[in-house]
């Protein structure tokens, strides 16, 4: 079985901001479709002209969409009580996006949608995300990178107007 090392970047940002806040913003920085709907309508497109208008509709202002969350604070505080920690976890993309850098690395759809991490440290908000661009570097496909150099703005200039 082969293996291969990968080189992440990654970018942390962090604020005095309270959670909420901060979340607050990057959420409203995304599209919040109805994921089974989005599904449906999707597949039921016979055209992908029809795909791209379904997801057209539903990106945000960043033109990215929420995929899903993860209130990883809330399940460790099942364990450890209410003083624990907030952190949440977003999957944000743009399936169009991930097309084009699928098309080109087939990989890239194991990365994509990509991971921000909102979570509190030491009294501060952080906001994490691994570069998309680092994760396809391996690849060496310039097409790929610039695709996810791309993505990566959009993400950064989301995290950097949240804190």
């Amino acid at each position: 079985m082969p293996i291969t090392k990968v080189t992440v970047e990654r970018v942390s940002l962090i604020s005095d901001k309270p959670f909420e806040s901060v979340l607050a913003a990057i959420q409203g920085g995304i599209g919040h479709p109805d994921m089974n709907k989005l599904w449906e309508q999707i597949w039921a497109a016979s055209t992908f002209q029809g795909v791209e208008s379904v997801v057209t509709a539903v990106l945000g202002p960043t033109g990215l969409m929420q995929f899903g969350e993860f209130n990883a604070g809330g399940f460790i505080r099942k364990g450890n009580g209410e003083g624990t920690p907030q952190s949440m976890r977003l999957l944000i993309g743009n399936p169009l996006i991930m097309k084009q850098m699928a098309e080109l690395v087939p990989d890239a759809a194991g990365y994509a949608p990509v991971t921000v991490l909102v979570d509190v440290r030491d009294a501060k908000v952080h906001v994490s995300y691994d570069r998309m661009a680092s994760l396809l570097s391996i690849y060496g496909n310039a097409g790929a990178t610039r695709i996810a150099e791309a993505l990566d703005d959009k993400i950064e200039t989301l995290m950097r107007n949240a804190v």
